[in-house]
């Protein structure tokens, strides 16, 4: 979309690449995000880590970090502040006492939700910019390259 006259500009040799495309519209949905009024998380990651724990009832550390595709340690430092905060709660497994389950509290629940609906404000724009069937099919690419190359829950 050009806004005020602005002239496209070239993208060179990232033009080659789809990491610069994704990230390039990340970057501007992220800063968005955490700029938005009623946005309080106090970490960039919070909201996926607590949305992929809502979804998912007792999964483990290391199935988190694989699925959100952050470092294991950078994980624990993000349910580290959640559980500060009184959102998430890690549960030893019973078969691995190394191992924890996590689970998202009510006030995480609350705070998810609250978190979801600006994040739907934040991404208004973008969607808007494509009907119904460009979204559906743009959602299921995402997806095929996500199961095909980092889903390793599907080898």
């Amino acid at each position: 979309m050009i806004e005020d006259g602005k002239k496209p500009r070239g993208l060179g040799l990232l033009s080659q690449l789809l990491g610069f495309r994704f990230r390039r519209i990340q970057n501007h949905l992220a800063r968005g995000l955490v700029q938005a009024p009623g946005f309080d998380a106090t970490r960039p990651g919070e909201l996926s880590v607590l949305a992929i724990m809502g979804a998912n009832p007792g999964l483990s550390q290391v199935e988190l970090a694989d699925e959100v595709g952050l470092d294991a340690t950078m994980v624990v430092v993000l349910i580290d502040d959640l559980e500060s905060r009184g959102f998430a709660r890690r549960s030893r497994m019973s078969e691995d006492r190394r191992r924890n389950r996590l689970f998202i509290t009510a006030e995480g629940e609350a705070a998810l939700q609250r978190w979801m609906a600006v994040a739907r404000e934040n991404e208004r724009l973008v969607r808007e910019s494509l009907s119904d069937a460009e979204f559906a099919v743009l959602s299921e690419l995402l997806d095929r390259i996500y199961d095909r190359c980092f889903n390793h829950a599907q080898e």
